[in-house]
């Protein structure tokens, strides 16, 4: 199976499960890198432990994988990610690796979780 497809099949797959993962307010600069142009910035707006949303100055191809660079209060991070869907500047973006960018996103994301539950119950 090439990645093309390889790619398509988990897209399938997890799209069927997407809102399995909660989404958590995240705004930090991101910079996408498009195959075939050159570097497109932006802000996060959320982020799951399957994939970012971000607002973008630039149109990115839906369909396409892209890299990514963004700070995470651990460190940066470099990811890949299949561009799923665009809503006029806002763009969502479905991680496609696993490791340890996925074990930095679900730390990151558990982290936000209690920030939130904290906030809820103050209110």
């Amino acid at each position: 199976m090439n990645l093309h497809s390889e790619l398509r099949t988990r897209q399938t797959r997890e799209f069927m499960d997407a809102r399995r993962h909660p989404r958590y307010q995240l705004d930090v600069a991101i910079r996408v890198y498009p195959r075939n142009a050159g570097v497109v910035r932006g802000h996060t707006v959320d982020i799951s432990e399957s994939g970012i949303s971000a607002m973008l100055r630039v149109e990115v191809p839906v369909g396409e994988v892209v890299r990514l660079e963004f700070e995470l209060p651990e460190g940066p991070v470099e990811a890949h990610a299949l561009v799923q869907q665009r809503n006029a500047f806002r763009y969502g973006m479905q991680f496609v690796e696993s490791g340890s960018v996925h074990a930095a996103v679900a730390r990151v994301c558990s982290q936000l979780a209690m920030e939130q539950s904290l906030r809820e119950s103050k209110a």
